[in-house]
């Protein structure tokens, strides 16, 4: 051993030029469509038009994994490598390529010369590869191209795992993320006796793309005082000698190995003291673009801002760029690294771990793979007895709550599924679920706590970002679970659901990524019953976010009462590959169908309420009433009552929507309707009022091309709204009965002018409405306490 360190002068070489040669293959990617091994001398030809990627990042990646190769080979770890840089894509793509996992999922790559002249072309390079860590790179869980969300992602694939090591690089310029930030404190909510480990390794290399970090200007006593007090035991590596930092490195990881192993024999043999470990972290001290150029045209390179993308820059038209690329690469000594064929030297291969304990070829990154069907109860079970539409009154998601209380019971040893939500489960009416399970909380529990344990599968805490990064992790690693949050607070996670579903649709044309259970949502305490919150909680406009994503990844469901909600929760927890959007309210509400109703009724996701129209002997209605979610619905059927009462001759018919995306073409979303049942229907010439949940012009953008698009009217939500009633928000927003009834009456031809008693009579119910409110401070009484029908 040498006398500064655990590796001997033989080890210590070995890991050296494996280094060398990830590096030499990262500045390949990024410059070279030929000569790969620089076997000839390097020309203008060989020179890729537009370079693409970030350099700066890498050396620092491909430092950290070649030294995770070592500790898997020397304990048998089972490990996956989280890239939080993500722009650091040639790295991991090296990497992979040089431990030959890129090789055997992508054959046409071999490990030969041939195989790395098109490894260094395809980078990002027309009908290649993103520059990022992405879906297309093994081993990979997380899409690199948004930062913020690396620490998360590891932590949610670290719940439940008990024998795995997550580790994940945080780069110190994501370390200034919002979600990064909030990610540090994943570390209360993973228990040693059950779940994985996450080995956090911050990456300082000091810069941005143009300013400086805030954490690589901080001490070393400002950083340990900072990761101390997020509960961490930091350990620093810091230097530019590369001799010194393997050194550095190799002791350390040693030391945080033994560390992680220590603290989980201790909590899993019962020591309750040990449950709430200080758990090991790395700070990584490293020049931005190491063994990089030192200085471009008289610019410092290395250890600054400027190496954070393509170092060198005008290559094919500056002969002296060109020389100095050209001498960077050769200094790797490529010769020394690959034999005449091209293939990595067999003393070289011999450095990486073999079959699946390869970071690129670990289970845990194709999570679908290890993917166990979810054991799911019998919904019929559940089922609301409706003896007659709107007889009874029921909480739509209590229903549901009893519902997931049971799939908690049957995977309760699988361990495969988990509830996320931002303290929101009691409200949000789920509470049955802790018949079963409590939240998991593994700081100090007080005698007066309620549901706290530190076995808890329920995850709660104030961040909509960890809710939704814990749960990816989840899912990426090959398990099942469902996120709950307020409709308004869900576009915090606007980004990040965009990143899922590019995940999802670039791994879904990948044969060897094996699917994933569904990202399931739940939104409520919804923008029509914000009785105490006010405006500031009222918006419905994450499914307009939901419904520009491809078509084959998302769905959106509005069930209209509790047994829809149950058949659509069992639904959606059965697929998988796709996003899920469930919205229902949590309020008491009318129920309408039954569960023999309710099941074709969401099979079929749209359908004519024959129970609530006036339609006669096969003749087609002068006007039809359309709706879309639970309070839409109510006010739908309560217009209809309106009419029925005033208009009995007016022929009517209601048409439930339950599935959102029923609405567009077959041609366009595999759950739309043809052309002939969208007419069918909605019919081709008579009105239709749509009462929706959400804002108007969705409903129009998903039917524009329909041939009665011209004669829908639709009604929503138009961004008013305050703290009032529940009718009252309906009647600012003009989605209230009156408002539709009196649509319908204008929107027939021929009968307005005879209606208009009955228009007037509907006008100053809506004035006598406003002073009431205004006086009583509650809703009247017969908006409260209508029956349907209400004669």
């Amino acid at each position: 051993m040498a006398e500064n360190g655990p590796l001997d002068a033989g080890e210590l070489d070995l890991l050296h030029r494996y280094w060398k040669a990830a590096n030499f293959l990262s500045v390949g990617q990024i410059y070279l469509l030929d000569n790969p091994l620089l076997r000839e001398p390097l020309t203008n030809a060989h020179i890729k038009p537009r370079l693409l990627g970030h350099w700066g990042t890498t050396p620092g990646l491909n430092f950290i994994y070649a030294h995770l190769n070592r500790v898997i080979r020397a304990h048998d770890l089972d490990m996956i490598y989280v890239c939080g840089p993500g722009h650091g894509g040639p790295g991991m793509v090296a990497n992979t390529y040089l431990e030959g996992s890129y090789s055997e999922i992508y054959p046409d790559i071999g490990r030969d010369l041939d195989g790395l002249r098109k490894l260094v072309r395809q980078f990002s390079f027309p009908g290649g590869i993103p520059s990022h860590a992405s879906a297309d790179t093994p081993g990979s869980i997380h899409e690199g191209g948004e930062l913020g969300y690396a620490l998360v992602h590891a932590f949610g694939a670290a719940f439940d795992n008990p024998d795995l090591i997550v580790a994940c690089v945080v780069g110190d310029g994501e370390a200034e993320t919002g979600p990064l930030a909030a990610s540090w404190h994943s570390n209360k909510f993973l228990n040693p006796k059950r779940d994985g480990a996450v080995l956090p390794i911050l990456h300082l290399n000091g810069y941005k793309i143009a300013n400086p970090t805030v954490l690589g200007r901080m001490s070393d006593a400002d950083l340990t005082h900072l990761f101390t007090g997020f509960g961490y035991e930091p350990f620093f590596v810091e230097g530019h000698e590369p001799e010194a930092m393997h050194q550095a490195m190799a002791g350390t990881l040693d030391t945080i190995v033994g560390r992680i192993a220590a603290i989980q024999s201790a909590a899993r043999s019962g020591d309750a003291s040990a449950l709430m470990p200080r758990w090991p972290m790395i700070i990584l001290r490293s020049p931005k673009g190491w063994t990089g150029p030192k200085e471009v045209d008289g610019k410092k390179v290395e250890g600054f801002w400027r190496a954070h993308q393509v170092p060198i820059a005008n290559v094919r038209n500056n002969a002296g760029h060109l020389a100095l690329l050209d001498a960077w690469m050769r200094s790797y000594e490529p010769d020394d690294l690959f034999d005449a064929e091209g293939r990595l030297m067999p003393e070289l291969q011999a450095l990486a771990p073999s079959g699946s304990r390869r970071m690129g070829a670990n289970p845990h990154a194709n999570g679908g793979a290890l993917k166990r069907e979810l054991k799911l109860p019998d919904f019929h079970k559940y089922a609301v007895a409706v003896p007659a539409p709107g007889a009874v009154d029921a909480e739509a998601t209590r229903v549901m709550g009893n519902f997931l209380n049971e799939v908690f019971a049957l995977n309760a040893e699988a361990r495969n599924f988990r509830l996320m939500g931002p303290d929101e489960t009691a409200s949000n009416r789920l509470d049955g679920v802790f018949a079963t399970t409590d939240r998991v909380w593994m700081e100090e529990i007080e005698s007066y706590d309620d549901h706290l344990a530190q076995d808890g599968r329920v995850m709660e805490v104030l961040s909509e970002h960890l809710c939704q990064g814990w749960l990816e992790g989840y899912l990426l690693t090959g398990r099942h679970g469902f996120f709950s949050c307020y409709e308004a607070f869900i576009h915090i996670v606007d980004s990040m659901f965009n990143q899922h579903a590019k995940w999802l649709k670039v791994s879904r044309g990948l044969p060897w990524r094996r699917p994933i259970a569904s990202l399931n949502y739940l939104l409520t305490s919804h923008v029509w019953r914000q009785d105490h919150n006010g405006f500031s909680h009222q918006d419905p406009g994450f499914v307009d976010l939901v419904a520009n994503k491809k078509a084959d990844i998302v769905r959106i469901y509005f069930p209209p009462d509790a047994n829809t909600l149950l058949w659509t929760t069992d639904h959606c927890l059965r697929t998988y590959d796709r996003i899920n959007v469930i919205v229902a309210g949590k309020q008491p509400a009318p129920q309408w169908l039954t569960m023999e109703e309710a099941v074709p009724h969401c099979e079929a996701g749209i359908g004519i309420w024959s129970f609530a129209g006036t339609e006669r002997g096969g003749e087609e209605p002068d006007v039809v009433m359309a709706c879309a979610g639970d309070v839409p619905t109510l006010e739908t059927l309560a217009a209809v009552d309106l009419l029925r009462t005033a208009l009995p001759e007016l022929r009517i018919r209601v048409v439930n929507v339950v599935d959102l995306m029923t609405l567009q073409s077959n041609e366009q979303h595999p759950h739309g309707i043809t052309d002939r049942q969208f007419d069918t229907i909605f019919t081709k010439d008579k009105p239709v009022i749509f009462a929706y949940h959400g804002y108007p012009q969705l409903i129009h953008r998903l039917t524009y091309r329909r041939a009665n698009h011209a004669r829908l009217h639709v009604r929503g939500f138009i961004e008013e709204g305050t703290t009032t009633t529940p009718f009252d928000m309906t009647v600012m927003n003009e989605l209230d009965r009156f408002h539709l009834a009196i649509s319908a009456i204008e929107r027939v031809p021929g009968l307005a002018v005879g209606a208009a008693p009955v228009i007037q009579r509907f006008r100053d119910k809506l004035i006598e409405h406003a002073r009431y409110v205004r006086e009583h401070g509650e809703d009247m009484p017969e908006i409260v306490n209508l029956t349907w029908p209400s004669r």
